[in-house]
């Protein structure tokens, strides 16, 4: 790192970490996958989360006011390869449901029953949404209450994603903030090479995995 003129910025949160926990308002699942992440099954095992990120508006007089959006993103265990996301102003029950709908067409060539693993949030919990798991036949399961580890392969994708595109950056707009996940979900998924994938993006992963079988 010296030789190369590196440094590293350390990032500290400032502000609570967003929970879409509200109770338990429909019908919890059980742990299902209890920290079996690892699979050698392609889109059998599906992972979801929502994370809040930041950004400006500036008005007319330059003052500048705080904003939230929101990011609905379905993982692959597989190949950790995110197969479906929705971006939002505001925690969205719409946006979530259709995030799911693409990530339930995108797997189903899976020969095996699905499993979709979440946390306990509101939207994991709607009836629209079980019963949309319920209709393809696929099996739910929920995280414990407050076991961030429980979806430990979503909460190190956002993590990465914070650390690459967003802490040290300042965002002035919606639609700035929207494009720059959107790009670097098109590199992680085609050519961030990962060392648990042996040194290969998650698509090129499983594109190999499938001319193998």
């Amino acid at each position: 790192m010296r030789e190369n003129g590196l440094n590293v910025t350390s990032y500290t949160r400032k502000s609570r970490k967003y929970s879409s926990y509200k109770g338990d308002t429909g019908s919890p699942k059980k742990n299902l996958v209890d920290q079996r992440f690892n699979t050698s099954i392609v889109h059998q095992k599906i992972t979801t989360d929502t994370t809040e990120l930041k950004y400006y508006e500036v008005d007319h007089t330059g003052k500048r006011s705080l904003r939230k959006l929101y990011f609905d993103p379905f993982m692959d265990l597989f190949n950790l390869d995110i197969l479906s996301f929705q971006i939002a102003k505001r925690p969205n029950a719409g946006s979530i449901l259709e995030a799911l709908k693409e990530a339930i067409k995108v797997t189903d060539d899976c020969k095996y029953r699905r499993t979709f693993h979440s946390d306990r949030g509101w939207a994991y919990q709607m009836y629209q949404y079980q019963a949309e798991l319920k209709k393809h036949k696929i099996f739910q399961s929920f995280s414990r209450k407050g076991n961030c580890l429980d979806n430990s392969p979503m909460e190190n994708f956002f993590s990465l994603l914070k650390q690459e595109i967003y802490h040290g950056r300042i965002f002035y707009s919606y639609e700035e903030l929207e494009q720059a996940i959107t790009r670097f979900i098109d590199y992680y998924n085609q050519k961030r090479m990962k060392k648990k994938l042996n040194w290969m993006s998650p698509i090129a992963y499983r594109i190999a995995y499938q001319k193998k079988a």
